[in-house]
């Protein structure tokens, strides 16, 4: 697993053209089954990977935090949220909440997420291809192919699947 980590930018950075392309097309006429193909493709792949084998997303990036993200975990935490805030989070430049670094602070040594039950919900929908009007998230997508096997395999999936 961690060659195909190790390659993924590289390869990332190879398909970047094509995947450009692709999407800029995949904007302008997206298929009527878009949603129900990718929701298949994010399912067959997600059979196939285990998240825990990787963790790259959590190595590598760090989730956006939300006021709800903030309430929740703060209160799992018996911490207010401006305390939960102080000893976690930062403001980054478009003025969202992010982690004070990477990997993330709630990553163990064997990848489990020690907040799991309550994580950001940029964590649950993680690395997103299988939220509806896909489309719409194409630049989201051509970042996450660079850091997340799983969606570069459903991105490569996809675009033989799609004929555009």
């Amino acid at each position: 697993m961690q060659d195909v980590i190790n390659n993924l930018p590289k390869l990332a950075k190879d398909k970047h053209k094509e995947n450009k392309t692709f999407f800029t097309k995949l904007k302008k006429k997206p298929p009527k089954q878009l949603d129900y193909i990718m929701q298949e493709l994010h399912e067959d792949e997600f059979e196939k990977t285990d998240c825990l084998q990787c963790a790259n997303c959590c190595k590598t990036t760090g989730p956006l935090f939300t006021d709800k993200d903030i309430d929740r975990i703060a209160k799992h935490f018996r911490l207010k949220p401006s305390q939960f805030i102080d000893q976690y989070l930062r403001i980054d430049e478009d003025n969202d909440y992010v982690l004070q670094s990477v990997p993330c602070t709630f990553l163990d040594a064997d990848n489990y997420c020690a907040i799991y039950d309550v994580r950001p919900k940029a964590c649950r929908e993680f690395p997103h291809t299988d939220r509806k009007k896909f489309q719409q998230i194409a630049n989201l997508t051509m970042k996450n192919v660079a850091i997340c096997p799983a969606a570069y395999n459903i991105v490569e999936e996809m675009k033989k699947r799609i004929k555009l």
